[in-house]
């Protein structure tokens, strides 16, 4: 199983097809070359592949764009167009679907679930009075982290479910990667629902079909990134260099998992669990969240007068 600090399943993938390490695991790529967003799909569809790549069996699709952050008001509609295209794969307007936006709205990146939450437009108590009768009934918590209520994040959704009894659970939260080039630039849609804080090393309760007792979509979207791997893209910067001034090549002598080993060992104990984000996080995360919130609400009609 690959040890590596990252939630992104094409991360995953990418350190597997490295070692040439690739049954049991099916994938499928394009890019629109209107708007430059690539998407990748894999499918994990055997038990031995799901323990390599550390992921459970299930579908992980992941949207990447270079452009995501530009300064144009109007991309967002692009990607939210490309991300509700992945979602009406999964969910359809005849659900009810309760959305929990999880993560810290106290800490900016561990904020996108509960901003993602605040630009939805709820529509569970307009179609209980018959207001409006069309579109999705939707339904939105933000539950918070176990230092603010004393409850694992799975124990609150969980009784929430039971009263309110939606037929899909979308849960966002926010995710670390191991490639900084993806931070705020890629958004992953799995089906296999989600460990919360499983990617900074804070193991909280699986939010899973089997643990909430129906289906589970998860979004998420890399904010963070730990020092270590940092050190490795600078690593391979040097790497690269030497190769180019001496013509021989031995960064591929070390696996993905090894450079970022290696990165460990030569930092201070402290530096090597430290995670940071990018200096734009606060506007990064607004636009992101706006984005997803967008793509969900195109799922409910627009009416008049509410």
């Amino acid at each position: 199983m690959i040890q590596s600090r990252t939630d992104l399943a094409l991360e995953l993938q990418e350190e597997l097809e490295q070692q040439e390490q690739m049954e049991g695991i099916r994938i499928e790529r394009r890019v629109d070359k209107s708007c430059g967003i690539s998407e990748t799909r894999i499918y994990v569809e055997t038990e031995e592949a799901s323990k390599r790549i550390g992921k459970p069996i299930g579908q992980y699709i992941t949207l990447e764009s270079q452009k995501f952050l530009e300064e144009d008001s109007s991309y967002y509609e692009e990607m939210s167009e490309a991300l509700y295209g992945v979602l009406k794969s999964f969910v359809t307007e005849d659900k009810k679907v309760l959305v929990a936006g999880l993560g810290n709205s106290q800490v900016t990146p561990d904020a996108l679930g509960p901003l993602v939450v605040e630009n939805l437009f709820v529509t569970r108590h307009l179609k209980n009075h018959n207001i409006i009768k069309e579109g999705m009934e939707l339904s939105a918590i933000v539950p918070g982290v176990m230092a603010q209520t004393g409850m694992e994040t799975g124990e609150i959704l969980k009784g929430i479910i039971e009263e309110t009894k939606p037929d899909l659970l979308i849960a966002i939260d926010a995710l670390s990667a191991r490639n900084s080039n993806r931070l705020n630039k890629t958004i992953q849609v799995s089906n296999t629902g989600i460990a919360p804080g499983s990617g900074v090393g804070n193991h909280r309760q699986a939010i899973t079909e089997e643990a909430m007792g129906i289906p589970v979509i998860a979004i998420g979207v890399p904010t963070v990134i730990s020092v270590p791997a940092i050190v490795g893209d600078a690593m391979d910067a040097i790497f690269q260099i030497v190769e180019e001034c001496k013509g021989s090549s031995f960064s591929n002598l070390l696996t993905e998992e090894e450079k970022l080993q290696l990165a460990r060992e030569i930092m201070e104990p402290d530096l090597a669990t430290m995670f940071v984000t990018p200096k734009n996080i606060d506007e990064a995360v607004r636009r992101i969240s706006f984005t997803i919130s967008e793509a969900i609400n195109r799922y409910i009609p627009i009416v008049k007068g509410i």
